[in-house]
């Protein structure tokens, strides 16, 4: 079976930017062999994206580099690490590991998701081959991809900021979060990184959380690691910010999600510059 490329990169391989985007959620390519396997009809899987939110990544982009995910987060989890395997689905996880699995694995959002809204995704269990093939074909490749970007940054800035965009269903409840930025506790970001988006996102209006319910997942665990001065952020967006009213499509909203997020980009930028020597 031939898949079309896993990912694309927008804007230069060489960072002209110590900020790099990735949007691993938002992809929107269900191959053939998922198809034949799906239980639930595809309508029901698209509640797995982060609809649209590349759009809204690109527009803001600017000159900077974004990796962004094309295969549907149903198909492989980039933000997953490879061994959150769910053993109730995939023939080549651990089932002894069980007990250690992520509350995101144990509610059926693994590596591979097996469920979607309560419901079970698979008409049958995956082979421990064709997981690892998924593996090989599209998650090591996506996270060499932010890697190289990382490094090229850091060694041109003399640091690097990921800027991980997602999007989340409305939170709900009275003063609920519409934006969460997730450090990872702290482990994955200065402070310094952290504070200007959550000065910007309150400016715009917007109730924000730090860490609850979203801490980040394993694309900011992976790639940060402030003390090598590399710095990840998750940034969490509700999908009513700049979706339309059945959240399917870019909406009323879109242009002042996008100008958020190039604000948001530009104040890492300014943040980060003073701590790299000048650039060539």
């Amino acid at each position: 079976m031939t898949l079309t490329a896993p990912f694309d990169v927008h804007g230069p391989r060489a960072p002209a930017s110590p900020v790099v985007l990735s949007v691993p959620h938002a992809g929107r390519d269900y191959p053939p062999a998922m198809l034949s396997a799906l239980r639930l009809p595809l309508a029901r899987i698209a509640a797995l994206e982060d609809r649209h939110v590349d759009a809204v990544a690109l527009a803001a982009r600017g000159e900077r580099t974004a990796i962004v995910a094309r295969r549907a987060r149903a198909w492989i989890d980039l933000n997953r690490a490879e061994h959150e395997r769910d053993h109730r689905i995939d023939d080549g996880a651990n089932p002894a590991a069980a007990p250690l699995l992520s509350a995101k694995v144990r509610g059926g959002l693994g590596l591979v998701p097996r469920q979607v809204g309560g419901a079970e995704i698979w008409r049958r269990r995956l082979g421990a081959d064709e997981v690892m093939a998924r593996i090989a074909a599209d998650h090591r490749p996506y996270h060499a991809a932010v890697r190289e970007m990382l490094s090229a940054a850091r060694a041109r800035f003399g640091v690097a900021i990921l800027l991980d965009i997602h999007s989340m269903p409305p939170l709900g409840g009275r003063g609920a979060a519409r934006v969460v930025i997730g450090d990872r506790f702290g482990t994955a970001a200065g402070g310094r990184f952290v504070a200007p988006v959550e000065a910007l996102a309150r400016a715009a209006g917007h109730p924000v959380a730090i860490n609850t319910p979203y801490a980040g997942g394993h694309v900011i665990e992976r790639h940060g690691a402030p003390a090598a001065k590399i710095h990840a952020v998750q940034l969490e967006l509700d999908r009513t910010l700049y979706l339309d009213h059945a959240l399917n499509a870019p909406g009323a909203g879109f242009a002042k999600t996008v100008a958020l997020v190039r604000a948001i980009a530009e104040a890492l930028t300014d943040e980060a510059v003073p701590l790299a020597p000048a650039a060539e």
